[in-house]
Formats: structure tokens, C-alpha cells, sequence
């Protein structure tokens, strides 16, 4: 007889329900979201249980490895999206009927499995993230006190960011009231632009020492981040049988709907790694219009914007260069400028 487990994870409790192979539910049970916790109840149970699966979360990679590691079996982590379609018939939405739901899912064998990254993967995309989260503060903080001087007619203009402390104490020191207001957030700004500049230096060390990430800066428009980025999101290059799936996994390729006579393609997926996909897109962006050497790459992606708009050109370049990285991954190989400038007209 085989034996399922289907974990709902919730922050505090997870519902836990055990199905057998015929699908009768054998126990139900709240149990606190903790693996040693989880992995006791499991096993005072006294089953060989075939699958304990649980939903993509922000507990799944955890439980996941600390559950291996105290001895759980075969611990699976399920698409969420997919599940949720799976469930979306149920009336009543409850975790319980959730553990249920993903206890049958694992006993039909109708779930899409993800892959679980190793700890040093969530650190390097911790890294990633926290640096992206800073520069995205800075910039609304700069953006605040842009508006706040408009109100007074103060147009700061254009200033670099380490002068732009000095350019707004510049412009309002008539106005002492309002600077004073303002320089509570340049202090704060000035805080994250240091704390900015210790996570880019860790990300230039993580990639100096990485030489994965050295081979992958060899494609124009591609730097340290985007390469740690894309690697972050493959982990292993050995996942992936055909480069071109890279691509589809990273929800780059168009949506495809096809019933009867009806077959149309729609706008990219966008599914999968969103960070990577972000990152694509801004390499493939200054491939295409910063990069002056040219390279089959650039010389395909012209082509396509002349026909079709830079925006698909750009979209298109960004899968391209998605399965042409995990190529040079898997072969250990740089990348090739195998193409001259294309004719003027082309090039305009």
C-alpha cells in the first residue's frame, strides 16, 4: 500500500492530510510550521509514505531541506500555480481542503514539480534582491524630494547621485525650513547609498571569484549582476535537456491557445524567474542599443526590430541570449563576435 502526505504551509500552522493509494484520507492533522515538528508527526505515524509534498512558498525551500535532512521521504515541492488551477473547483477554500487537494494531487501523480535551490543559491539571491530593493529606495527617495522642491519652483534638474545631497542643500539654502525638512532624507539617503556600495562590493567579489559568472560577462550587455542573476535562477545548467527550454522556463517564449480552427500566439508567459527575466531584458536592451560591436546576436535582433518594433526585438534578443548563456555554461566556452557590421540600410 502507498501512502501520500499533502502539507498547506502557513506561517504559524501547516494542515497535514494522508491519503492511501485509493485515495481514502487516513489522518488530518494541524501541526506548527516547523520541520522537526512536521517530521515527527509524519513519522509517528508509522507509514512508508511514498510522497510528502507541499507548495511553492516562502517556507517550501526550507522545510524542504530540513525535512530530507531529519529523514522525511521523498519531500516534493509542487507548482503553486499549477495546484491552484488543479483546486480552483472547490467551493470552500480552507487549508484543510488544501492539504487535501495536494495529498490527491501527489497520489494521481497530476503535479508539476520545482526545483528546491541549495542554501548557497538563497544566499547569493538574498544578495541580489536586497542590493535591487536599495536601488529601487534611493531612486523613490530621490524622486520625493524632486517633487517636494517643485512645489517651492525648484527645478534640481539633472545631478549625479553622490553630488545630489550637496545640489539640494545647494538650491534650498534660502528656504531653511524646507532644509531642514529635506535633510532627514538625504541623511537617509546618503545611509543607503553607503549600504549600496557594500552589497555591490560583495557582488563584484562573488563574481571576480565565480568563473562561471567571468564567462558569462563575455556577452555584451551581460555584467555582474545579470550574470549572477541568470545563475541564480538556472543553479544547475544540467536541468535543462536543450538550452532552448531556458527560455520557456524563464516565460520568455509567446503564450500559445489553440482550440478548433482558433490557433493564435499572445504575449509572452512571464512565468518563472522574474529577476532573471527583469535582467534579460535590460541586457538584451543595451546590446542592442549601447553595444557598438556588432555580433550574430545584435545583427538577428536589428533584423527583428525593423520588422517588428524594438520592444519584441528586445524581448526576442533577451530569450536568445537566455539559451545561448546556459550553452556557454554546459560547454565551458566565451562568447563568439562571429558577425561584421550589416549594410548601412540594415544597421539604420
Amino acid at each position: 500500500m502507498r501512502y501520500y502526505a499533502g502539507l498547506d504551509v502557513s506561517l504559524a500552522e501547516t494542515s497535514v492530510c494522508v491519503v492511501d493509494e485509493e485515495g481514502k484520507i487516513l489522518r488530518e492533522a494541524k501541526v506548527a510550521s516547523e520541520p522537526e515538528a512536521l517530521a515527527t508527526w509524519l513519522g509517528a505515524l508509522g507509514l512508508s509514505l511514498t510522497r510528502v509534498g507541499l507548495e511553492t512558498g516562502a517556507l517550501a525551500g526550507w522545510l524542504c531541506e530540513e525535512m530530507t535532512e531529519l529523514g522525511v521521504p521523498n519531500v516534493v515541492c509542487m507548482d503553486a500555480r499549477h495546484a491552484r488551477a488543479a483546486m480552483v473547483a472547490m467551493t470552500h477554500k480552507t487549508d484543510r481542503n488544501d492539504a487535501r487537494g495536494l495529498a490527491q494531487m501527489l497520489r494521481t501523480g497530476w503535479f508539476r514539480q520545482v526545483h528546491v535551490k541549495a542554501r548557497r543559491t538563497m544566499e547569493l539571491r538574498t544578495l541580489l534582491t536586497s542590493r535591487k530593493t536599495l536601488v529601487l529606495k534611493i531612486g523613490d527617495v530621490e524622486n520625493q524630494i524632486r517633487g517636494s522642491l517643485c512645489l517651492f519652483g525648484i527645478k534640481l534638474g539633472t545631478a549625479k547621485r553622490r553630488t545630489f545631497s550637496e545640489r539640494v542643500r545647494e538650491l534650498t539654502a534660502d528656504l531653511p525650513r524646507v532644509a531642514a525638512i529635506l535633510d532627514v532624507l538625504l541623511q537617509a539617503h546618503a545611509a543607503m547609498l553607503f549600504s549600496l556600495d557594500r552589497l555591490n562590493r560583495m557582488v563584484l567579489e562573488i563574481a571576480r571569484e565565480h568563473a562561471v559568472c567571468r564567462r558569462l560577462m563575455t556577452v555584451p550587455g551581460v555584467g555582474a549582476v545579470v550574470g549572477l542573476t541568470f545563475i541564480a535562477a538556472i543553479e544547475d545548467p544540467a536541468r535543462f535537456a536543450k538550452s532552448r527550454s531556458v527560455g520557456a522556463i524563464l516565460g520568455l517564449v509567446p503564450r500559445k491557445h489553440q482550440s478548433g480552427e482558433i490557433d493564435r500566439n499572445g504575449r509572452i508567459t512571464k512565468t518563472g524567474d522574474t529577476e532573471a527575466r527583469a535582467a534579460l531584458f535590460e541586457a538584451a536592451h543595451v546590446m542592442l542599443h549601447r553595444v557598438k560591436k556588432w555580433s550574430g546576436l545584435k545583427v538577428w535582433a536589428t533584423k527583428v526590430a525593423q520588422r517588428q518594433g524594438n520592444k519584441r526585438a528586445t524581448v526576442a534578443l533577451a530569450r536568445k541570449m537566455a539559451v545561448v548563456m546556459h550553452r556557454m555554461w554546459v560547454d565551458g566556452t566565451t562568447f563568439r563576435f562571429s558577425a561584421t557590421e550589416p549594410s548601412a540600410a540594415a544597421a539604420a
